[in-house]
């Protein structure tokens, strides 16, 4: 008898001559949006991101919706509060849970005010979004932005029913978020191991801090990330640090213990929460995703990972791109279909 491999991976989602030719305008315009646009490196941080707001880059201005709510949350500083933006389910019914959002921008620039994406996750999977504005490199480099994650995460594992009517269940985080939500995600396994989280969403998500790993190191084509691009982020956030301080788990998550970590979660289980990863074939940070996503079958723990042949990093934010949808029904599936924990 033959052996039989003991993690199977369908090849052709990574066949380059399985690409669509809608993928491969999507990427051309891509490369043209990011050789084109203006690079906060030259302008400056503070600056760049005021240009986003403004529209004064290749994307849409800052757009904010009559539904979306600022609020504060606590941090361990008693001097400041975190800055955070929620958005319940328009339809008024009661929400089922409440899902953390962190967004992407290498740790240095994006928003916690995307009331467009934070709509319509709830609005689709009838939760509460709550999108936290955690503190930005290279003003607050690390361990600014994940100290105020684990602030908020814990507060709403204390206090979300009394504050919104509902428990935190899910997180998400895209890019430098995901690295964030994992770090939120073990980080309530240790401090608050009784709670029930039902499940995390990885969307093309940054792992590895260090930029160790090959997919990342051989990759220069400009599609809004590579190489050059986050080794930028990489030093604004982690300034001075070598690359082993950068591979410490609490900079990097990928180099964490998860089989330990899920031996901490009481009950026969054993299990970290459910999680589901999303990355496309031309984006950097796919040995982030593969890697990761391996360690997290590895503990027992149920995994999903989609890999969309073709796409870049940041493509389930292009409109009217087909497999931008199909990874967002994913995501909304995967959030649905836990009505025993959300």
């Amino acid at each position: 008898m033959g052996l039989t491999s003991d993690i199977l991976v369908d090849r052709s989602k990574f066949d380059p001559s399985q690409i669509t030719e809608e993928t491969h305008s999507i990427l051309s315009l891509t490369e043209q949006i990011s050789t084109s646009a203006p690079k906060w490196k030259q302008v400056g941080a503070a600056k760049f991101r005021a240009m986003c707001e403004a529209g004064e880059t290749p994307f849409p201005p800052l757009a904010l919706l009559p539904g979306g709510k600022n609020t504060t949350f606590p941090s361990r500083d008693p001097s400041r509060a975190i800055p955070a933006r929620v958005y319940a389910p328009d339809n008024g019914a009661p929400s089922r849970g409440l899902l953390l959002y962190l967004h992407g921008g290498g740790f240095v620039m994006g928003t916690y005010q995307e009331d467009a994406n934070l709509q319509r996750y709830a609005n689709a999977c009838q939760v509460t979004a709550i999108s936290v504005d955690y503190r930005l490199a290279p003003e607050d480099p690390w361990p600014a932005a994940p100290h105020d994650v684990f602030d908020v995460a814990i507060h709403l594992v204390d206090n979300g029913e009394s504050l919104f009517g509902a428990p935190l269940r899910l997180i998400t985080g895209i890019s430098a978020g995901g690295a964030l939500a994992a770090q939120a995600a073990f980080h309530l396994v240790r401090e608050r191991p009784e709670h029930d989280l039902a499940g995390v969403v990885f969307q093309y998500a940054w792992f590895d801090v260090s930029l160790g790993l090959p997919s990342m190191k051989d990759f220069h084509r400009p599609l809004f990330i590579n190489e050059k691009v986050m080794t930028e982020f990489m030093e604004a956030y982690t300034p001075g640090m070598t690359v082993e301080e950068r591979r410490n788990p609490l900079v990097s998550p990928l180099y964490d213990d998860l089989i330990n970590i899920a031996r901490a979660v009481p009950g026969k289980g054993k299990a970290l929460p459910p999680a589901l990863f999303l990355c496309g074939t031309l984006d950097p940070l796919l040995d982030d995703t593969l890697l990761m996503s391996a360690k997290w079958m590895a503990t027992g723990s149920e995994t999903v990972v989609k890999i969309l042949n073709g796409a870049a990093h940041g493509f389930t934010m292009v409109p009217g791109y087909s497999v931008a949808k199909e990874a967002v029904d994913d995501i909304f599936e995967f959030m649905n279909t836990r009505p025993s924990k959300v």
